[in-house]
């Protein structure tokens, strides 16, 4: 249902060093730019994506009240492994890798360098 989400940055070439980074060992890639330089990620067209770029209206980013992203992984190693390295790089711990409803949703959150708000997270949802 949802092709991509768009996140705001004040300042595209660090956030896209961050995101680059942060992939980096994952199944998640660049894959291609807009036509003003916003960067798209993601696992292949076709299937949900995150874009970073500065607002289309040339106002100041800033990130949304309520807002989050969640990027979905199948192993929890890899999920606190893509947390602590968020952190490395400079984002904010928004909650620790663990599991939020047994056997059903691990999550860790964190916001990124603009302060948007990412969660990592696997959902066991096939009862």
């Amino acid at each position: 249902m949802i092709a991509y989400t768009m996140l705001g940055t004040n300042d595209k070439d660090k956030a896209v060093a961050f995101y680059d980074k942060l992939f980096e060992g994952t199944d998640i890639k660049k894959l291609f730019q807009t036509p003003l330089g916003g960067q798209f990620y993601g696992r292949k067209p076709g299937q949900p994506m995150i874009c970073i770029t500065n607002p289309y209206d040339g106002n100041e980013a800033c990130f949304g009240n309520g807002t989050m992203v969640a990027l979905s992984f199948d192993d929890t190693d890899q999920i606190d492994a893509l947390h602590a390295k968020a952190l490395e790089l400079g984002a904010a711990d928004e909650g620790e890798p663990g599991w939020r409803a047994p056997d059903v949703f691990y999550g860790a959150y964190f916001r990124d360098l603009d302060g948007n708000k990412l969660c990592v997270c696997k959902m066991n949802m096939g009862g």
